[in-house]
């Protein structure tokens, strides 16, 4: 990766939730603020759960009719050392190439076990899971389309190579970040600048609702506070140490 995300950094972004990640890319303006994450198709099936962080692992898969080479998913475990060689935390990001996805699932407990031994911080896709209450006690992130009982033909169509789920064009290698809101993309180049700019943010949050919820609240002085602008993304990102 261009950019290397150091283990500290990695550990903060994954106590943020992704709405305060997205109000820190914001504020740098690196790309429009409609771009950079799913949409409401991708579902998170366990928001209980804590945030997850960790770099995109691609697959492409079909479900709703057999492989004409004839296998099905569990021939084929070559992907397992594709991930293993991955730097960690990895996220594995399928793409369901079904005219209809979600006929079968990829990800049920037994791959959800066997990705967290791997180093995976969780799995996305536009298809289906299934085991939802055995994923659930593996404390394993899963996010979907949709919820399906059975495998089906599920087979794997390719190994990496750009995605595009609920929207949102992934590439391997890509940073990631996910909870019960969705799943944003973090640019590697400010990765390292996001926790302590989502901070200040939440800073100025917390001071607007606190004035908001005090005895003394006045539209006059609310204005004041924010200088008529609610967008946390208007928040200036931090500046860089050293400058």
């Amino acid at each position: 990766m261009s950019h290397p995300i150091s283990p500290n950094t990695l550990a903060a972004l994954a106590k943020l939730d992704t709405c305060a990640v997205s109000n820190a890319v914001e504020s740098f303006g690196v790309r429009l603020r409609n771009e950079g994450f799913t949409d409401a198709t991708i579902q998170c099936r366990f928001p209980a759960l804590p945030p997850m962080v960790g770099y995109a692992m691609t697959l492409r898969v079909r479900s709703s009719s057999p492989s004409w080479k004839g296998g099905i998913y569990l021939d084929r475990t070559d992907w397992w050392t594709h991930l293993r060689n991955r730097p960690a935390p990895h996220i594995l990001v399928i793409e369901d190439e079904d005219r209809h996805p979600g006929t079968g699932a990829f990800i049920g407990v037994i791959h959800a076990a066997i990705l967290q031994a791997l180093g995976s911080a969780g799995a996305v896709t536009n298809g289906a899971t299934r085991d939802l209450p055995g994923i659930e006690r593996l404390g394993f992130k899963v996010f979907s389309s949709s919820i399906a009982v059975s495998h089906a033909y599920m087979h794997i169509v390719e190994i990496g190579g750009p995605v595009k789920i609920g929207g949102l064009r992934i590439a391997p290698g890509d940073l990631l970040h996910g909870d019960q809101h969705g799943i944003v993309q973090i640019p590697a180049e400010i990765a390292d600048k996001i926790p302590e700019t989502a901070e200040r943010i939440r800073e100025r949050e917390r001071g607007i609702v606190e004035y908001c919820q005090s005895t003394g609240f006045t539209l006059e002085g609310l204005t004041h506070l924010t200088g008529g602008d609610l967008h946390p993304a208007n928040t200036p990102p931090a500046a860089s140490k050293g400058s």
